[in-house]
């Protein structure tokens, strides 16, 4: 846990506003990282790489009939990154009524959460930027100093952009687990060598490992860890409060995952969506750091850079017991106007 809140102050300086650090980091303007492929003005980023033909043939990956649900429950006591939480309060009981001869009732709910960035959550084109000279950087040239960017909505980094795309795509199951012989561990350091960080040689001998095709152009790529078994929606019920506590300590102390050369990997074979059973996908030892000491690197290089969103918390359990590793993936993020993600319950079909 020390390591976590340690973690937490070295990203609270990685993102700090202009007056309390005057360090900025240029590489997406010397590197030319806007227009993106799709032109100045697109908003949803590499889902654009969709096609009817795509759709087509990652239909014809449903074979046993069978459909996975991939989101987890969001509740109260689930875990959360840093200070977020999430509180749901039924006001009333019931809220409304007695209406009509039939005295019908009513139940509404008021749910107060960071609603795009909690639980199962999506990263959209609002959700990681870079401090530069310039400003504050986001996909595709965008700045949150942007005169139609603000405190009540994102504007062009909405994730509504996005979400009138929608994703349905071949999904790729990589099971980090089967190919290490078990729950891999939170990162201890920096490093290719280090067994809680997924590399591309690691990426390759999953998908030879596992006799699927390679990862294509408009893949949704996801990767279990075995580290959200500790909030496993099964179980979470059953536990007490102390047991909990202690899981959610565990689950947040850190993350398995894909290192950088994993992610740009995936990003030279035109995939679209990244995705795990973890809090943030990429690896994240201390202070954040995967494959190079530096906080989320594959979210700036995926995200931020190519448009290539991604999608965490996901209860994959069913996929690796069935050993689906393709399959056909559906989602689409909720239409929230200037939102900087959504929550969501993803659907496997295979």
């Amino acid at each position: 846990m020390r390591a976590f809140v340690l973690g937490l102050a070295a990203l609270a300086v990685f993102f700090a506003p202009a007056s309390l650090a005057q360090d900025v980091y240029d590489a997406p303007l010397t590197e030319k990282w806007a227009p993106s492929e799709w032109g100045a003005d697109d908003k949803a980023g590499a889902v654009n790489r969709t096609t009817p033909a795509m759709v087509l043939k990652a239909v014809g990956l449903v074979k046993r009939g069978k459909v996975a649900t991939l989101g987890k429950v969001y509740a109260q006591d689930a875990p959360a990154f840093g200070t977020r939480g999430w509180r749901l309060t039924i006001p009333g009981l019931p809220t409304g009524g007695p209406f009509g001869g039939q005295k019908l009732v009513y139940n509404d709910e008021f749910v107060s959460t960071e609603l795009g960035q909690i639980g199962t959550q999506f990263d959209g084109p609002g959700h990681i930027g870079i401090k530069t000279s310039k400003g504050h950087y986001f996909y595709n040239g965008r700045f949150l100093e942007d005169a139609n960017i603000g405190t009540y909505g994102l504007g062009p980094l909405g994730v509504e952009h996005v979400a009138q795309k929608g994703f349905v795509c071949r999904g790729v199951l990589l099971d980090a687990v089967a190919l290490r012989g078990g729950t891999l561990p939170v990162p201890k350091k920096a490093g290719r060598d280090d067994p809680g960080i997924v590399t591309d040689d690691d990426v390759k001998a999953m998908v030879k490992r596992q006799g699927i095709a390679p990862i294509g152009e408009g893949d949704c790529v996801f990767l279990y860890t075995g580290h959200g078994d500790l909030w496993h929606p099964k179980d979470w019920d059953t536990f007490d409060a102390a047991e909990k506590k202690r899981r959610v300590a565990a689950f947040n102390a850190g993350q398995p995952g894909f290192g950088l050369s994993a992610c740009e990997y995936m990003a030279s074979r035109k995939i679209i969506l990244t995705g795990a059973d973890s809090w943030g996908t990429e690896a994240a030892g201390p202070g954040f750091a995967g494959e190079r000491q530096h906080p989320f690197e594959c979210h700036i290089q995926l995200q931020t850079r190519r448009g290539i969103w991604n999608i965490e918390n996901l209860d994959l359990s069913q996929l690796v017991a069935d050993k689906a590793y393709e399959f056909l993936f559906v989602w689409s993020p909720l239409k929230m106007k200037g939102a900087t993600g959504s929550p969501g319950n993803p659907v496997a079909l295979y």
